[in-house]
């Protein structure tokens, strides 16, 4: 029962981790030093997804499900049923994980860039 809470603990780890590598550069908006902390995380997801490896929470996860008895197939309980999709899609292919990683390198270098405009028009408003 334990491994079986903490492996779903880990996938639910795993999608907020997932969510703050697409997201998190919105936070950058509101306080500039979130970067610090989202900025090695975007870099983490995307080389996972673009050299094809696996993340050590996946094997975590697979590790304690192992200890508790279950299989890959996520039996019961509604973070398995509902969320491990959503961190595990069906038919994720590599030419689609590299899709994924280029897509979120791609989607923080706009939301970056947003910041960075703001920065300088900020800067230019103040200079006058």
């Amino acid at each position: 029962m334990t491994a079986t809470l903490l492996a779903e603990l880990v996938l639910l780890l795993h999608l907020l981790f997932i969510l703050f590598a697409i997201f998190g550069g919105l936070l950058i908006l509101y306080k500039r030093w979130w970067a610090w902390w989202h900025l090695p995380c975007v870099l983490w997801a995307s080389a996972v997804n673009l050299a094809g490896w696996v993340c050590p929470l996946t094997s975590l996860e697979n590790w304690l499900r192992s200890i508790a008895g279950q299989t890959a197939g996520y039996e019961g309980g509604f973070i398995a049923h509902y969320i491990a999709p959503l961190v595990y899609p069906a038919g994720m292919t590599q030419a689609l994980a590299l899709m994924a990683g280029v897509g979120v390198i791609v989607w923080n270098i706009l939301v970056y860039g947003v910041l960075v405009y703001r920065l300088i028009a900020n800067s230019s408003v103040e200079r006058l």
